[in-house]
């Protein structure tokens, strides 16, 4: 069986953006599945305010790039509101697809 892309998403949002960052992000967790994520998970990191990631996957790799250009650019209406919520805007939203590799002694 072909393995799922994960996706890790990364950004920092404006400070005074936290608080209607942090009501938003449900929808958009929930516009994420619609659009087709699953084992979607949403952290703040410990250690570096205001530095948020989701990580989730996908089947292929057309999905991953699809999902990538709707979430760095104004072309999805609930996607974009993030855009002034993110320090520099939805170009500093970061996204990278990763496989899992198997090691020789593990089957798939």
């Amino acid at each position: 069986m072909k393995q799922p892309i994960r996706v890790f998403v990364e950004y920092k949002i404006n400070d005074k953006a936290k608080k209607g960052y942090e009501q938003l992000m449900p929808s958009l967790l929930n516009t994420l599945s619609e659009e087709g994520a699953t084992n979607i998970e949403w952290f703040e990191a410990a250690d570096q305010p205001l530095l948020y990631v989701e990580m989730f996957e996908v089947s292929t790799l057309s999905h991953y790039r699809r999902l990538k250009q709707l979430r760095q650019t104004k072309i999805h209406p609930d996607f974009q509101q993030l855009d002034p919520m993110i320090a520099g805007g939805l170009s500093k939203l970061h996204c990278w697809a990763f496989q899992r590799k198997e090691t020789g002694g593990e089957s798939s």
